[in-house]
């Protein structure tokens, strides 16, 4: 390999000074030679990582590449935090390296070094050694020391929170708030709201001042996922913020200031959105300022034995027995399509370690557990397609087990009872006022209600009405 190397860059015009140790390598940089460094992490003397701080003290702008087969995502951190300019897992491909060198001999950026956390490290959410992973890895040691908007696009169950989170506990940011919102779970009417704040009074239930995510995420970073299911005057107010660098709270009159990181993430094709005119092109173009794409498991499949690996870790720090797979459940693992990605995964992992005694889990117990969840999810998905719910209290029940699941075992927003309440308010009216054809009188006596408390309740929700003739 290291003959290939350096037969190649000779080739593109290089001239290769060799060093087989770190000592050697020391000695060429405080010689003045070269003007960049190609080095494997590993060498017979000890890690590269290890010098690197001093490489950066005597030659502040001396470009080092650091190569490596580890292939993890802290291998690409401890690369970043070292000061490497870049980091090349193996194998790679010689053209692009090449291309890498030249931009770093034409470009170079020294990065000042920073102390990484072991513990964390070994805590880190972010597993897999597979080629498609370490795309996202290098994306991310990239982005570390900058303040750059990131769009984290993938399927749900990818990971896209983990990757916002990890570029905000390792980046710049990293000793400020991490504040999330979910735009899929937060009513329309309260987004506006949930973001900026308000002031007590603004509007009815306003009985004091609420400040919203952007000053909760003051100095920190704020991560707006499933942004593709914000609503269009939501949407109006966030480009203005994103421009002017300011906002104002719900009922508010006084400019804030707002300082933070923002990181957006959907499981939506926003570009065919932007067709349809259900999300504004200007606002894409502000967010997707660097693009991050999340595989689905099922294009990192040889990533499972980690992950579950890293899971039955997890569990057993709880409290549950420890297990592990046989090579035959493996083999089922890799060849399962993984519709819910890695939570799902996640998921199944956890079912096994709670529910079954034996410490190997062998591959009969596997295929059970995937074909219960494939015709659970199935029956579940289809109830709810064709509308087969034997009562509006069992789809309701479906909505909010889904509701609670997308905020991955935490709690939502305080006020969930009335939310709800108005969420079945809407659809009630809609329905009750379309099959009296937009006749107030004959609605409010089908729902039971006086003609004024109906008025007021249309002019809640804001409804259009068309009385047909």
């Amino acid at each position: 390999m290291r003959t290939v190397l350096s037969q190649a860059l000779a080739r593109a015009g290089f001239t290769v000074r060799l060093a087989n140790n770190r000592a050697a390598l020391w000695s060429l940089i405080t010689g003045g030679e070269g003007e960049l460094v190609i080095s494997d992490v590993n060498m017979p003397d000890g890690s590269v990582f290890e010098i690197l701080p001093r490489i950066r003290k005597a030659r502040p702008d001396l470009p080092v590449v650091v190569m490596s087969a580890q292939n993890t995502f802290m291998t690409a951190i401890r690369a970043s935090e070292a000061g490497a300019y870049d980091y090349l897992p193996k194998p790679f491909d010689l053209g692009e390296m090449i291309s890498l060198l030249r931009r770093a001999l034409s470009e170079p950026k020294p990065v000042h070094a920073k102390t990484g956390n072991e513990e964390q490290a070994e805590n880190m959410p972010l597993v897999g050694r597979s080629v498609a992973m370490q795309d996202v890895y290098r994306v991310l040691a990239r982005m570390m020391q900058t303040d750059l908007t990131l769009m984290i696009t993938g399927e749900s169950g990818t990971g896209k929170e983990l990757v916002a989170r990890a570029l905000h506990e390792y980046g710049r940011r990293r000793n400020g708030p991490f504040v999330a919102i979910n735009m899929a779970a937060i009513p329309r009417d309260l987004i506006e709201s949930e973001l900026f704040g308000h002031e007590k009074g603004a509007f009815t239930g306003a009985q004091q001042r609420f400040s919203g995510r952007f000053e909760q995420a003051n100095s920190g970073t704020l991560f707006l996922d499933e942004i593709g299911d914000m609503p269009m005057e939501a949407q109006t107010r966030l480009l203005r913020v994103l421009q002017q660098g300011e906002y104002m709270t719900v009922g508010g009159r006084t400019p804030i200031k707002t300082d933070v990181r923002i990181v957006a993430a959907t499981n939506k094709d926003l570009l065919r959105q932007i067709h349809k005119g259900q999300f504004r092109e200007d606002l894409y173009y502000r967010l997707n300022v660097v693009p991050l794409r999340m595989p689905p498991l099922r294009e990192r499949s040889e990533d499972v034995p980690d992950l579950v690996q890293h899971f039955f870790r997890l569990v057993e720090k709880e409290g549950l027995p420890a297990k592990q797979i046989s090579a035959e459940g493996f083999a089922v693992l890799r060849h399962y399509p993984w519709p819910g990605n890695v939570r799902e995964l996640e998921n199944l992992v956890r079912r096994l370690a709670a529910l079954y005694p034996q410490e190997e889990i062998n591959a009969e117990i596997i295929r059970h557990e995937l074909q219960h969840q494939q015709s659970s999810s199935s029956a579940e998905h289809s109830a709810l397609k064709a509308g087969r719910v034997t009562s509006l209290r069992d789809a309701t029940e479906l909505y909010l087990r889904r509701y609670f699941a997308s905020f991955n075992g935490e709690l939502p927003p305080q006020g969930l009872y009335e939310r709800v309440l108005r969420e079945i308010e809407y659809p009630l009216l809609v329905a009750s006022l379309t099959a009296t054809s937009g006749n107030q009188i004959r609605a409010a006596e089908l729902l039971g209600l006086n003609r004024n408390t109906l008025r007021k309740k249309i002019r809640d929700h804001d409804l259009n009405l068309f009385k047909n003739s």
